[in-house]
């Protein structure tokens, strides 16, 4: 929650700066700091989702080989 805090802090403080090439520069380095932070999530998040991929392959295989038998001939 503090990081959330500190962003809206740091937000409130280029809003406030007069010079516009300073503010434009201050907005500038706040959207790279965001999309290093969505980076580093979607990293993440497909790191988690790995372990499952061998799973989905195999699953994959087995109602391949499902389809082939017959159900109440």
């Amino acid at each position: 929650m503090t990081a959330l805090a500190s962003t809206a802090e740091a937000a409130e403080q280029c809003r406030f700066i007069e010079a516009r090439p300073e503010r434009e520069a201050c907005y500038q380095r706040q959207e790279t700091a965001r999309a290093a932070r969505q980076k580093a999530n979607d990293i993440r998040q497909a790191a988690e989702q790995k372990p499952y991929e061998p799973m989905a392959q195999e699953d994959a295989e087995l109602a391949k080989s499902l389809r082939g038998i017959c159900r109440g001939c």
